[in-house]
């Protein structure tokens, strides 16, 4: 079991005593990210639900949740009632390369991504994270550069991400291999394919197939690099997924849109998953709440193998 480490001590973070007790007595914790149920993720009431339904699956899972976010100057790990509501009317985002700027001018709040979630989950000594989508190289990037600080935060923290794969309008097939550059090991739940979000599939092979939890905690655990995470691809379930051909042209009409008015860097998820929910007539929400509740009962077995393994 991993423990929380000199990091936590120096940015005083606070871990919910719920969360702090699990640990101490070897209770399986899921770290999730609070973006996803702020406004910058699903519109209300689909936020609200989104919490509800993945605090379920873990509990339900026999695992505690332990949402992360910054409030009133303070990295969080857990969350009390008054914190969820919060949560939930939240609109600023907190990268890893942000939360010491948010610490040290005591930002109000803070929404955390999944670098930042990943960040503060190994801090804590949580070792398993649940998110809906990983962020990745961006299409276009020989022109922009873009690289998501989600892959950086893989490669830099010893945690198991629980994840749909990649936000479909990325370049998917740079995102495989620039973590295969970086080290960090692919592996697909029980799936041959690299998930992209809405779909199960758009034809990317996984490196490694694994079938139990037991294998993803030992993955974890046979690390040839110390500060190395796994990154776990559950494909959407079958009954929720949007397939990829029908929704390429409509993410292809978001990132022009997005492109012809300017927006850049972390601005564009929100605001292409926006234009996504418009252009589906609403059809993405259920396809996220769907695969948000299903990574976070999967994060759960994966948090009680890593106990055993």
């Amino acid at each position: 079991m991993a423990h929380r480490t000199e990091t936590a001590e120096r940015i005083g973070l606070v871990v919910a005593d719920e969360v702090a007790t699990a640990l101490a007595e070897g209770t399986p914790v899921v770290a999730m990210e609070s973006t996803i149920f702020s406004n910058l993720g699903l519109p209300a009431p689909g936020n609200r639900e989104a919490f509800d339904r993945c605090e379920a699956a873990v509990r339900g899972a026999g695992a505690v949740p332990a949402v992360t976010a910054v409030l009133d100057g303070r990295p969080r790990v857990g969350l009390s009632a008054a914190d969820v509501d919060r949560v939930l009317t939240g609109s600023s985002k907190v990268a890893e390369r942000d939360v010491p700027v948010a610490i040290a001018q005591r930002w109000a709040e803070g929404m955390t991504t999944v670098s930042a979630s990943v960040a503060l989950a190994h801090a804590a000594g949580v070792e398993v994270f649940a998110t809906g989508g990983i962020g990745g190289v961006h299409r276009g990037v020989e022109l922009s550069g873009d690289v998501s600080a989600d892959l950086d935060a893989l490669a830099s923290h010893p945690v198991v991400t629980v994840c749909a794969g990649a936000k479909a309008f990325l370049d998917l097939p740079r995102t495989l291999e620039h973590l295969e550059a970086i080290g960090v090991p692919v592996l697909g739940w029980q799936h041959d394919w690299f998930p992209a979000f809405y779909s199960r599939s758009v034809g990317l092979a996984v490196p490694h197939r694994v079938e139990d939890a037991a294998t993803v905690a030992g993955v974890l655990r046979n690390r040839l690099r110390p500060d190395n995470g796994v990154l776990l691809a559950v494909p959407i379930p079958e009954s929720a997924e949007i397939p990829a051909e029908e929704i390429e042209a409509k993410m292809l009409r978001a990132l022009a849109a997005a492109d012809e008015a300017g927006v850049r860097g972390p601005k564009v998820t929100p605001f292409v998953l926006a234009r996504i929910e418009a252009e589906t007539d609403g059809e993405s929400i259920p396809a996220n709440l769907a695969l948000a509740e299903n990574n976070a009962a999967i994060a759960a077995q994966v948090a009680k193998a890593l106990l055993e393994a």
